[in-house]
């Protein structure tokens, strides 16, 4: 046995031992776990043993075709808005897709999603609909109800409709983490393209970052760990795929037709501008997008750099803003009765849960989207519900026509369980005035008393050492 024959024996006796755990998992898993551990695995495979990386620069023709946000026409009433530096174009209201086709007990099924298209690209002025590999959330073991089965619904619908390509804008994300590779990347976004039926992706997404970020949508978390940072799952085998590697690799897809621009989601200032200086530095086509959780009671993207860093001035890069009703809780409709997990009345808890509202009343979703709920945000929730009620509006209209107006967004993503949502939320983005100055400023009174409510806990107990309600590290 040569030198390198005995390293290799080596590397596959650590990674066996190391692995073991893990692999277990993953036959224990449910489908989603498993999509995150495999994805895990085959980056540090990769990784380990040398997989092919993206590091031969391909050449690039890529010039800024103008302005993020810039106004380029209205249809049916609806502006559309340019994306980025790039030359894509997209509605003021995106089709949020999480929940298409998913087990939740009011999710729309691929009939509904066909009526929702239908209605919104075909009869209406909007063209963009995002949704990710992993969708849809909550998945299961049924065909129609697999991951993967939003995409597929999408591209039936595209082909049973005779769709043009070019009349919408299709944006797809890879799983984030460990899972972003070069090899993964061009892999997994053949696998979109598959189910979607399509030759290209418009944008092509990081669903959550490729390295340790301390806030990815995930609970109460925002501070920086380095402890996390340096863990075994981010560190060993080669560590998080480069910036580099991440830059060349969609520049890869660019230059092969299989996507027209990429970006980032449920990423920070940091790695939004890390990644368009590294494209840029490297000659090659920077990211045209970031899409984050952005609503009147989480406005962090605003006020953490990420507007800066976005702004045409600086990076250039368009926002696609998400949750932009909190999870239904700026809808109001938990307002008179409080959402099951919140409610000391147990008999009333118990009707909820089995005839729920929305997710805020279901035992999935109200444990994990507990952040919407804390005192400070339902605090600034009835304040908001007060305004709208003044200005004769539902705090949906104004929730949704404030996020609509804000300088740093490009587009609202807006999912829906019926298609009355759907026409609603449309009604809104028609809608030629803005809202009012005066409006805006009694919003901004209420923000300055609590810039993060979201974020805010009066919960938290001696006993939780760090921990927050879902697990999640706090501060």
């Amino acid at each position: 046995m040569n030198a390198s024959q005995r390293t290799l024996a080596v590397k596959t006796l650590f990674l066996f031992f190391t692995l073991l755990p893990a692999v277990v998992a993953f036959h224990h898993a449910t489908p989603r776990r498993r999509a995150l551990i495999g994805g895990a695995l085959a980056g540090i495979f990769d990784n380990m043993f040398d997989g092919k990386k993206a590091n031969a620069i391909p050449s690039s023709s890529y010039k800024s075709a103008g302005a993020t946000n810039e106004v380029i026409k209205v249809v049916q009433g609806m502006k559309r808005r340019r994306l980025g530096g790039s030359d894509i174009v997209v509605s003021e209201m995106g089709l949020g897709t999480q929940r298409w086709c998913s087990t939740d007990f009011n999710a729309p099924d691929a009939n509904k999603c066909f009526e929702f298209m239908d209605k919104a690209i075909l009869k209406g002025g909007v063209n963009l609909i995002d949704t990710a590999e992993q969708y849809p959330i909550p998945s299961g073991n049924a065909a129609d109800t697999r991951e993967g089965a939003t995409e597929i619904a999408i591209g039936n619908w595209m082909k049973n409709r005779g769709v043009t390509r070019e009349s919408v804008v299709i944006a797809s994300k890879i799983t984030g983490g460990r899972n972003v590779t070069p090899r993964n990347i061009k892999a997994d976004c053949e696998g979109s393209l598959k189910r979607l039926q399509t030759d290209y992706l418009d944008v092509y997404q990081l669903h959550w970052p490729q390295r340790y970020s301390p806030q990815a949508n995930w609970g109460q978390s925002l501070k920086y760990n380095i402890e996390s940072d340096e863990s075994g799952y981010w560190r060993q085998f080669g560590g998080p795929t480069s910036f580099e590697d991440l830059c060349i690799a969609m520049e890869e897809l660019i230059q092969s037709g299989k996507i027209r621009g990429w970006g980032l989601c449920n990423d920070n200032a940091y790695g939004l501008t890390a990644c368009t200086r590294t494209a840029k530095s490297l000659g090659i086509t920077p990211p045209c997008s970031i899409q984050g959780d952005f609503s009147l009671i989480d406005r962090k993207s605003e006020e953490n750099g990420v507007a800066e860093a976005a702004s045409p001035f600086n990076e250039n890069v368009g926002f696609m803003s998400y949750n932009a009703l909190a999870g239904g809780m700026l809808t109001g409709k938990y307002i008179d009765k409080p959402a099951a997990w919140d409610d000391n009345n147990r008999d009333r808890a118990k009707e909820s849960l089995q005839s729920p509202r929305g997710r805020m009343d279901t035992r999935g979703w109200g444990g994990t989207l507990y952040r919407y709920r804390s005192d400070a945000a339902q605090e600034a929730t009835l304040a908001y519900n007060e305004i709208a009620k003044a200005n004769k509006m539902s705090l949906t209209e104004l929730s949704l026509r404030w996020c609509r107006q804000r300088s740093l967004v490009t587009t609202t993503l807006v999912g829906h369980s019926n298609i009355n949502q759907l026409q609603e939320t449309i009604k809104y983005f028609e809608m030629k005035d803005p809202l009012p100055e005066k409006v805006m400023w009694e919003i901004d009174m209420v923000h300055m008393k609590n810039r993060l409510p979201i974020f805010s806990s009066n919960r938290v107990g001696k006993d939780w050492l760090g921990e927050g309600e879902i697990g999640e590290p706090i501060p």
